[in-house]
């Protein structure tokens, strides 16, 4: 009988225990003065109050990653960096416009690395004049290369609206939403994107 359940799927699957995803919240600036670290660390806020995933502030400044190519970098910060983008499920992608495009820093360090973003998700939280809107679709280009699925929902913040001075972070209670609809499609997408790798 065990058999025939088994052939005709009415034998109960036993349940695996659901481990929660781990999405990394990457920093795409590394230069003095970045006001993306109060972003980041506001995105984490939002994120941790939902439960339904590990989130983890992954600084790229903190890797100090050479010029792709160039001699005398350290294999060990390569190392780590692939170590920390390898065990994320998904990713939030904090990006500023830089010349209509992200930053130098952001493209090297996505370059560094293949296999470790293939088949994961990613969100990208944006800030610039027009809500760095120029540079997340330049990102989602790179991203598509990358074998990283962009979700749509896309939350841009305004220099003039969700910061003070532009240095001070303030961000409208709206944007609040909006960072909590990119996640909610981020993190199916990075779930069944983990199904495959």
């Amino acid at each position: 009988m065990g058999f025939l359940n088994k052939l005709f799927g009415n034998e109960k699957q036993e349940e695996q225990p659901m481990t929660k995803l781990n999405i990394g919240i990457i920093l795409g600036s590394t230069r003095e003065g970045r006001v993306s670290p109060q972003v980041g660390a506001w995105v984490k806020e939002v994120a941790d109050k939902r439960g339904d995933a590990n989130y983890t502030i992954i600084d790229i400044a903190d890797y100090k990653l050479p010029l792709l190519g160039e001699p005398g970098g350290d294999a060990s910060k390569v190392a780590a960096w692939s170590e920390a983008i390898a065990k994320q499920d998904g990713f939030v992608f904090i990006v500023q416009e830089y010349n209509h495009s992200i930053t130098g820093a952001l493209k090297n360090a996505l370059d560094y690395l293949r296999d470790e973003w293939n088949n994961k998700a990613a969100g990208i939280v944006s800030y610039g004049s027009v809500g760095g809107a120029r540079a997340a679709e330049h990102l989602r280009g790179i991203l598509g290369e990358l074998l990283v699925a962009d979700v749509r929902v896309h939350p841009a913040l305004s220099l003039f609206t969700d910061f003070e001075n532009g240095t001070d972070f303030k961000p409208k209670e709206v944007q609040v939403d909006s960072v909590n609809q990119m996640l909610d499609q981020v993190i199916p997408w990075s779930t069944a994107l983990k199904t495959i790798r």
